[in-house]
């Protein structure tokens, strides 16, 4: 029998322009590309991504107008908000055009879930909106329970309860819970309840994540939600030749070079990623942990991380030097590449879905250290439920670090983490060959997209 393909079919796909976000959006796009769909990305002209990475693309910028002071809010909730307002009318001006155009047939609009003011913007049009969870089905389950947990007396967050267990979302305790750094909590709840909300008011929802990883969480969406959950990724494994790049900072390949230099899973590599910042002192603290460990460590010291700090000043005289080549500073990593490398042991994270679900798929036990949104909860089910991490508890202390690092490099429990990080690895690979669970999801993805019926016959 013929496979459906997407052929003559164009879909529309707009990520929030953040690092995290743009990437799985783009991976997505190359998968519905690999299926026989056109595919054409909107975004903003705020981090643009790059058009020549995709060529197989078209690009189409929008002008949401963010002065050059709002762009670079640290309020990165208030930023959110900002761009879900500005995208608005310049959106409809681009569906107008699009939709217009008799060469191909627009399936729909794919968003990213955080992009809530989309869902409003395709309904104006009669467009379908599929949306792209960047996070993990996990993490979603306990942004939808938020409302609950307020009335039950969580939030806001208060220090004496850390320790306290989440009788509503078992394993977790309240110091697991998402949390936010924002001028306006109350505007933290208003956005999750609207975020979630959207989600389900659209036509289903695309995870970056596998149905044996997070299976409990995707059947209790599937309670929650009357839409359909199409869970298929990995997605940066759809494509065993590695996926071109999306990165808006330039990677340093030099590192790939050292760590040939390096022992078989010997090196910790340590990157909190695109957004987290620490304080100088935090920064001095990781820096003797590493130095103390006595294991090799590449370090991803972004422009930007230390508060405060252009790059690495704060380190003290020839300290890279006395190490005598242990260590190794990069401004920005491959990081896909270097995670697959046969020298990397560990990875000190924080996080991220994109950064987690990276390990996982290369056998990298982690370290974790969850700054802020989904990454608290990601890390208790790094360190307490899959079993492939262990988590630093409190505030960064130089032995702590050495003492962890070491329990997962040289200790039996670092043997027992290794096992269940190489299991979870074996699974996101035969999810993905076919009669994989990410495989047939996929399959189930393109055809739905084919059955949506767009009409353009309401403009506004």
């Amino acid at each position: 029998m013929e496979k459906v393909t997407g052929k003559g079919h164009r879909l529309l796909l707009m990520p929030l322009p953040f690092q995290g976000h743009i990437t799985p959006l783009l991976h997505l796009g190359d998968i519905l590309y690999s299926k026989g769909f056109s595919i054409t990305i909107i975004h903003t002209s705020f981090n643009s991504p790059d058009p020549s990475t995709h060529p197989h693309f078209t690009f189409l910028p929008i002008h949401e107008s963010l002065s050059e002071s709002e762009a670079s809010s640290i309020d990165s909730l208030h930023l959110v908000d900002l761009i879900n307002v500005r995208i608005i009318q310049p959106l409809k001006e681009c569906l107008d055009k699009l939709m217009r155009s008799k060469e191909e047939t627009v399936s729909c609009f794919i968003a990213d879930a955080v992009l809530h003011s989309t869902q409003s913007v395709c309904d104006g049009f009669k467009l379908r909106r599929l949306v792209l969870r960047t996070g993990g089905a996990t993490s979603f389950v306990v942004f939808a329970s938020i409302p609950l947990l307020r009335e039950n007396g969580y939030f806001p967050i208060q220090e004496s309860r850390l320790e306290e267990p989440v009788v509503e979302l078992p394993p977790l305790k309240v110091k697991d819970l998402p949390k936010i750094e924002t001028r306006d909590p109350e505007a933290f709840y208003e956005f999750v309840v609207q975020f979630v909300e959207e989600c389900k008011a659209s036509s289903g929802v695309i995870w970056n994540s596998f149905e044996e990883l997070e299976s409990s969480a995707l059947a209790k969406l599937r309670q929650l939600f009357s839409i359909p959950i199409y869970p298929i990724g990995p997605f940066h494994k759809h494509f065993p030749e590695g996926s071109t790049s999306s990165s808006l900072l330039t990677p340093d390949t030099s590192c790939i070079s050292w760590l040939d230099t390096q022992e078989h899973n010997s090196v910790v590599y340590v990157s909190f990623g695109s957004i987290a910042s620490i304080t100088k002192a935090e920064f001095l603290e990781i820096a003797w942990g590493l130095a103390n460990s006595m294991q090799p460590f590449l370090w991803v010291v972004r422009p930007g991380l230390i508060r405060g700090s252009e790059w690495l000043e704060p380190l003290p005289s020839r300290f890279m030097e006395n190490l005598g080549g242990r260590g190794y500073i990069v401004k920005w990593a491959p990081q896909e590449q270097v995670l697959a490398h046969v020298a990397v042991g560990a990875f000190w994270t924080h996080n991220g879905w994109n950064s987690t679900l990276e390990s996982i798929c290369e056998g990298v036990p982690m370290i974790c250290s969850p700054c802020f949104a989904d990454q608290k909860v990601n890390a208790k089910y790094v360190s307490d439920v899959w079993r492939v991490g262990v988590k630093l508890e409190n505030k960064l202390d130089r032995e702590e670090i050495e003492k962890t690092i070491r329990k997962v490099m040289v200790g039996d429990e670092g043997k027992e983490i290794k096992d269940n990080v190489l299991d979870l690895k074996e699974k996101a690979k035969i999810s993905l060959k076919e009669g994989g669970s990410s495989y047939s999801s996929l399959d189930g993805l393109v055809t739905d997209i084919l059955s949506l019926k767009s009409s353009t016959s309401e403009v506004h």
